[in-house]
């Protein structure tokens, strides 16, 4: 038992180092968007989370921009994709992804070079009405 708790505790906090976030600001409404920017992290993404808060998402960081190309392999829940431009601004969204549910797994890819995805909760881009052109403000480089 007591190697268990000393197991557990280390992974509690090797998870806890890791994760690092970002306030984001879409139009004046914060987002706390925790930071993807190593490729296990990129390959993770927000797989197996049961649940999303409203004012929460994840941050995908590339070096460049690229063509990018998502999928929900082991999400749980329905997310927004919003893919930004070196600007910050949104170059292409797909809304209300739904989770994967068997294989293969749809791929979402975005229509221009982006070098931020930003993963939010599904609906959450209908209901603030954003669209291709937005600038999302990420106090990050």
């Amino acid at each position: 038992m007591k190697k268990l708790l000393i197991v557990l505790l280390a992974f509690a906090g090797f998870l806890g180092a890791e994760n690092r976030f970002v306030t984001i600001f879409i139009q004046d409404k914060p987002f706390q968007a925790e930071i993807a920017d190593t490729p296990e992290k990129h390959a993770r993404g927000l797989m197996f989370r049961r649940c999303l808060k409203d004012d929460y998402g994840m941050l995908f960081v590339f070096a460049e921009e690229d063509i990018r190309s998502f999928w929900m392999k082991n999400t749980l829940i329905p997310l927004d994709m919003l893919f930004l431009n070196n600007e910050k601004q949104i170059v292409d969204m797909h809304c209300s992804v739904p989770p994967c549910r068997g294989d293969p797994c749809p791929s979402y890819t975005s229509a221009l070079p982006a070098r931020y995805v930003l993963e939010i909760r599904g609906g959450t881009a209908k209901k603030l009405k954003l669209k291709i052109g937005d600038k999302i403000f990420i106090a990050i480089d």
